[in-house]
């Protein structure tokens, strides 16, 4: 069963009011979401594997934990929430939502970049149940 899902407007109010806020002048966010387009399709070009129905996800919780610590000590990172969905998710399900607070674009975009890449790369299981 899919977990509740955040609300951005929420945490971007409360990311707003974190004692670093004032040095963040950019916030990002990520929505992962669960695609009808099989993986390998998408980032290898392999054809024939049908349409994605669900996806098993899972992940490393204190990965995850130790991902979110690391991130703040990057540069000019300030501001720094995670949430990851978990078990038998359908199409157009949310898998993650992550937000990031920094000092200027560029270091908010490659933050973005850097920890998402992480988590998808790392911590996370995906297992596609095709239809």
């Amino acid at each position: 069963m899919a977990k509740p899902e955040p609300s951005m407007d929420e945490w971007l109010k409360e990311a707003k009011q974190d004692p670093k806020a004032a040095q963040c002048g950019m916030f990002l966010t990520h929505n992962g979401v669960v695609r009808i387009t099989p993986k390998a399709q998408v980032r290898e070009g392999v054809e024939g594997l049908g349409d994605v129905a669900q996806v098993d996800f899972s992940y490393d919780a204190e990965g995850l934990e130790q991902a979110v610590k690391e991130a703040l000590t990057w540069p000019g990172v300030y501001y720094v929430r995670v949430w990851l969905n978990e078990g038998v998710l359908n199409v157009g399900d949310s898998l993650m939502y992550v937000l990031i607070g920094a000092d200027i674009r560029p270091r908010c975009i490659d933050a973005l970049q850097q920890l998402v890449g992480k988590i998808k790369n790392e911590l996370v299981v995906e297992k596609e149940i095709y239809a």
